[in-house]
């Protein structure tokens, strides 16, 4: 497995175990050089999207992978972890469907969370 399906699938476990609503992946290598992947996924509240956001962090870090930049933990509508492979939305509800990812990036493959499970 990859390093960057590797991730996905643990950043995927991540956010199950903390139960975040409507985990999608978007394969974009073949409409982007910025990543592998798009994970986007989507909290009731600001504590639940940073709760996402920490145990993301926590469980890539064990397995020896490091952000290369995260932002918009303190106001926890939109946190952004980029992890050069692969990069990790978490909205709150509003703001998801305020800013639509998917649809922005609509020409990259949308994949089956199961595709990534061990």
């Amino acid at each position: 497995m990859t390093d960057s399906r590797n991730m996905t699938a643990i950043a995927i476990h991540a956010l199950e175990d903390r139960k975040a609503e409507d985990i999608r992946v978007i394969d974009i290598t073949d409409v982007s050089v910025i990543a592998d992947y798009f994970i986007i996924a989507s909290g009731k509240n600001a504590l639940q999207v940073q709760a996402l956001s920490d145990s993301v962090e926590e469980a890539l870090g064990k397995a020896g992978f490091e952000p290369r930049h995260i932002e918009g933990y303190r106001s926890a509508n939109w946190i952004l972890m980029d992890y050069n492979d692969i990069i990790i939305h978490i909205f709150s509800e509003d703001q998801r469907i305020f800013y639509d990812l998917e649809r922005i990036w609509r020409d990259g493959k949308v994949m089956d969370t199961d595709a990534f499970a061990d």
